[in-house]
């Protein structure tokens, strides 16, 4: 099932559709771990040691920025103007929910907010892979939302 759900995720991830796959997923855990229907699944990710839909997403996604990463453009490639944010990637401004789901606006979007450790091993795929993976089970996000909701390693405890 693992392999089926993962497949083409960075194209599918992000639409509404994912949500119906999420919760078939969630109760696929719950049979697995013989709990009740409303018993919550983020610990029994974690036992499991699987992630989340959208956390998986969020890996895949993340993999496909760094290992195509002179397809992005940073802020510093955009204006000559020295911000302390000119090393992050150019998020274009688009105003349609439609667009805002593709891979290349959502994907910086996603890069821009992990952690700063997380991303200077950027360079280093298997480094940044392993250190992600570590960060999304600490997290273990059911949503992008509570993605882009975490500010530190600490609030990642309200999600456990």
């Amino acid at each position: 099932m693992y392999i089926v759900i993962t497949y083409g995720i960075i194209f599918w991830g992000n639409s509404p559709y994912s949500n119906n796959i999420f919760k078939l997923q969630k109760r696929s855990k719950r049979i697995i771990m013989n709990a009740s229907s409303r018993a919550s699944c983020r610990e029994f990710f974690k036992k499991l040691n699987i992630l989340p839909l959208h956390s998986q997403y969020i890996l895949s996604l993340m993999l496909f920025v760094v290992q195509n990463m002179e397809e992005f453009t940073s802020n510093s490639e955009v204006h000559t103007i020295n911000t302390r944010h000119r090393s992050v990637l150019h998020v274009p401004s688009i105003t349609l929910t439609k667009n805002q789901k593709r891979v290349y606006y959502s994907g910086a979007r996603v890069f821009n907010h992990l952690p700063q450790n997380i991303k200077r091993l950027s360079l280093n795929v298997k480094r940044f892979k392993s250190a992600l993976k570590r960060f999304l089970f600490m997290g273990s996000f059911y949503t992008l939302d509570e993605y882009f909701g975490w500010i530190s390693m600490r609030d990642l405890s309200t999600y456990m």
